[in-house]
């Protein structure tokens, strides 16, 4: 795909700041001024006037070619290299001391990542309310809030934040426009003269207006996974009006999406787990297809660079045009592993069975990785961090006892294996133990939203998100219209396969006793080869065993129901979220060698799909067992990784693996196409690589950047050839 002149130059300056980013001194002009500046003032007035002076403050780069303005990277020194005497991480301490003491035993318990750390981020906000209002808009709702919640301290907070955080954007802006004015680009000083501040009227503004926001809201939450969510979606209307009025054309529009990609990848270069995702496609609130011809635009831009931000995912609405599907296939075929594709009926049917009403389920988003949440309608803490379920396994088997360091848990009195007599009672046990974890992870996250309510105020962001500015609160203290908990299951299918192999080997053929079984996990299989033998032999989840499958769906099916029951401080619930990530090599290392064969440090399986070790009768069997898991209870997405061999995945075959995946229920698809052996020339030989990019969960990064055990299990990944 050709590129102008113009984007030549950009697509080079990006790539060049990209990797060696100017330092920036945000954080340290942020937490100065809190700590000097502001110290007098309230904790949340404070960091919110400090936030905004730090906005202010940056810099303004602007190169003689750019249309998109308001450039920024996230290359923030440290504020104790710059001052190492200043105690600058009192600017989100508070007075109640660390969370994670208030529940007893959890440190211990995150040693193994048995419950979760309460990780904020991972949303995004309905700056759509930008582009119709325009910040002085939203200031006349700030204010009629301030009178209409007149007494209420919390609402005070909410909407004096917001007053702050929008005069600071306005003011960074207006450096723009001095500085584009000086250098004689009066095009575009005009059109930052006009937004942010004042109502987007072309496709341009409305993407000047979009991206100067971003970058500030950013500031203030500046967190991985915080994403544009459905881009084509808000800005069509605004091409849709300058096509007809001859005010653009497609070649122009197609320009400025291939600056918006640089631009954002440039900012975050370095760090490819990020995570700021945008959904493209997908569908009306009547269930109509929402594509446009902007959706195809913005994934043809995407893919004419070697650049791994945005994570851009396609949403495939029903009954979608022949062209967006052709284009998926393309997509994940010629886009460098960097495609997602989600099927909009079987999320949404999810989302709706879960309480979510239809008009706000069509317009759901992937934040960060692929957790589903609603645009613009849901608080922080959507991923909250991830569960180990083999290792909790583990321990009902061995009394308590984690095999890889010999460690003993001191703060959960453990039975074992020996003391059943039967499968169905271990199976009990399992459960009751996994869902001990699971609940008190979602009364940690209650009281990381309280601590986030006093320590991280988000006043702007919450000015974008329903219902906050109707109930005069932000999104940590209950002004989200879905103040939801979600969290990632990791292995449950190796969980599944161990369980079978217990209820075959030890109860019902005799193949060993529980004291055999577990004394070779103990010694990782050595001396035990013939029974490993047997137990590899054992039906898996993946292979179309009726009855391994079961046993997968029965895991997921009793779990969810903690989360279902769940009720937080906001009246909100707890969401499956089954994501494939970089946490699966992690598992692997903290759990010894399971019943099923598999040896310690062999990574965990990929959210839902099946072990590759597992996947022995091909993927067509592979993909039949999945789409036997309960995709209606994960209401937080279930993704799937399925990697091929590129002498086999062309675009024909790609397209019929994903609609039949979609067919049957399964919600999203994505996986490497890509030869083993270059993965293992570009580790042996990096220099030679530097551009190729994997799949290597819920993100795309380039190879040689990986540590060497997710290099490691992507290579070793089961490729599905003919």
């Amino acid at each position: 795909m050709e590129r102008t002149e113009r984007m030549q130059k950009i697509y080079e300056d990006c790539k060049y700041k990209g990797q060696y980013p100017e330092p920036v001194h945000f954080k340290y002009d942020q937490h100065k001024a809190a700590l000097t500046k502001y110290a007098h003032l309230p904790r949340w007035e404070k960091i919110v006037r400090a936030t905004a002076d730090a906005v202010v403050n940056q810099d303004v780069i602007i190169q003689p070619y750019d249309k998109l303005i308001g450039r920024v990277n996230y290359n923030d020194i440290d504020p104790e290299v710059l001052d190492p005497d200043f105690d600058y991480k009192a600017f989100y301490k508070g007075e109640e001391g660390d969370v994670e003491d208030t529940i007893p035993g959890y440190r211990e318990f995150y040693k193994y990542n048995l419950v979760l750390k309460g990780i904020p981020g991972h949303i995004t906000w309905d700056w759509n309310y930008i582009l119709h209002y325009g910040t002085e808009g939203i200031r006349e709702r700030c204010l009629e809030g301030l009178s209409r919640f007149s007494g209420d301290e919390k609402a005070r907070e909410l909407f004096e934040g917001a007053l702050i955080m929008l005069d600071a954007l306005e003011s960074w802006n207006e450096k723009h426009v001095a500085a584009l004015l000086e250098m004689g680009k009066t095009e575009e000083a005009e059109i930052c003269r006009r937004v942010p501040k004042y109502p987007a009227r072309t496709f341009r503004e409305a993407l000047q207006s979009f991206f100067m926001q971003h970058i500030v809201v950013m500031k203030e939450a500046p967190y991985g996974g915080n994403s544009p969510g459905r881009i084509d979606y808000y800005l069509w209307p605004y091409l849709e009006q300058d096509l007809k009025e001859g005010r653009c054309t497609l070649e122009e529009a197609g320009e400025l999406c291939e600056e918006l990609w640089l631009r954002i990848d440039e900012r975050i270069h370095r760090n490819d787990a990020w995570g700021e995702t945008v959904v493209l496609g997908g569908s009306h609130a009547n269930g109509a297809s929402a594509v446009n011809p902007l959706s195809y635009l913005m994934v043809k831009a995407f893919m004419k660079y070697d650049i791994t931000h945005p994570y851009l995912y396609m949403r495939m609405p029903k009954d979608a045009p022949k062209e967006f599907v052709d284009l998926a296939a393309e997509y994940m075929v010629k886009g460098g592993n960097r495609a997602q594709i989600l099927n909009d009926e079987a999320i949404i049917r999810a989302l709706v069975k879960n309480g979510v009403p239809q008009s706000d389920a069509a317009n759901y988003y992937c934040g960060g990785c692929m957790e589903v949440g609603i645009q613009g309608a849901t608080s922080d803490l959507l991923f909250a961090g991830f569960h180990n379920i083999p290792k909790v396994l583990e321990l009902c088997m061995t009394g308590g006892l984690s095999l890889p360091d010999g460690y003993k848990l001191q703060n959960r009195s453990y039975r074992s294996l020996t003391d059943f007599s039967d499968f169905e009672s271990f199976y009990r046990y399992f459960i009751e133990e996994a869902s001990f974890f699971l609940k008190i992870s979602l009364e940690f996250c209650d009281l990381q939203s309280e601590h986030f309510d006093k320590s991280r105020p988000h006043p702007l962001l919450s000015t974008m998100v329903s219902d906050c500015i109707a109930r005069g609160r932000c999104i940590h203290a209950g002004g989200a219209r879905y103040h939801d908990y979600g969290a990632s299951l990791v292995g449950i299918p190796n969980a599944a396969d161990s369980l079978y192999a217990i209820k075959e080997a030890v109860f019902e053929r005799g193949i060993c006793t529980a004291e055999e079984l577990i004394a070779a996990c103990a010694a990782n299989f050595e001396g035990c080869e013939v029974l490993r033998k047997k137990l590899i032999a054992l039906p898996k989840y993946g292979q179309e065993c009726a009855e391994a499958d079961a046993l997968a769906a029965r895991i997921s099916t009793d779990l969810s129901k903690v989360y279902r029951g769940y009720v937080n401080r906001f009246g909100g619930r707890g969401k499956f979220v089954l994501l494939s990530f970089q946490y699966s090599p992690l598992v692997g290392s903290l759990t010894g060698a399971t019943p099923d064969g598999r040896l310690h440090g062999v990574p965990a399986a990929q959210s839902v799909t099946p072990q590759s070790m597992s996947m022995t009768k091909g993927i067509t069997a592979a993909i039949n067992s999945t789409v036997t898991q309960p995709f209606d209870l994960f209401a937080g997405g279930a993704s799937t990784m399925w990697d091929l061999d590129p002498s086999w995945a062309d675009q024909n075959v790609v397209k019929a693996l994903f609609t039949t995946f979609f067919e049957q229920g399964g919600q999203m698809f994505q996986g490497n196409i890509l030869n083993v052996d270059d993965l293992v020339r570009a580790q042996q030989h990096p220099d030679e690589y530097p551009n190729l990019i994997v799949r290597v969960g819920g993100y795309s990064a380039r190879f040689i950047w990986l540590d060497k055990d997710l290099q490691d299990d992507i290579i070793s990944r089961l490729h599905h050839r003919a």
